[in-house]
């Protein structure tokens, strides 16, 4: 399986740039997995505006057989064993691609959340955009180290 996380934003950041490359290298040990930038909307526009741009962006990326986790702050909260128990289910299901979104500054529009097939929140904090790639990469390398048995994971 495939494994590609899309964000909305900017490049990653030069301060954190080398621990998202190092976990990103690291999921990469266990299966294909590569980061997808689409830069923000830009312009004069309201919310909905912004959020129905960005949007579009998502949805011509992704395909109709894409296996969906959008990360956003009204989602359900998931332990890195969930996790590793989700990616364990699509690999079961022969899944070829599952595609990790973080939203832009004002999230997601409805359609999208409809078209997730799991919407995780991470935390009832807000975090920056540039800390939540961070936070991916880690929690996907972890739930690959928790499927594996490795001791990187500690219960």
């Amino acid at each position: 399986m495939k494994i590609v996380a899309l964000a909305i934003g900017k490049r990653h950041d030069g301060d954190i740039a080398a621990a998202i490359d190092d976990y990103s290298s690291r999921v990469g040990r266990y299966t294909s997995f590569d980061w997808h930038i689409i830069s923000p909307a830009r312009g004069k526009m309201g919310v909905d505006e912004t959020k129905r741009v960005e949007g579009a962006a998502i949805v011509a990326f992704i395909k109709d057989d894409d296996y969906i986790v959008l990360l956003d702050e009204t989602g359900t909260q998931l332990s890195s064993g969930e996790l590793a128990s989700i990616l364990d289910e699509l690999d079961m299901q022969s899944t070829r691609r599952a595609v990790f979104i973080i939203g832009g500054a004002y999230g997601v529009t409805d359609q999208l959340k409809q078209r997730a097939d799991v919407i995780w929140s991470l935390s009832r904090l807000v975090f920056p955009h540039q800390l939540v790639r961070l936070i991916l990469a880690e929690q996907l390398y972890r739930a690959q180290t928790i499927r594996r048995g490795e001791p990187y994971h500690h219960e």
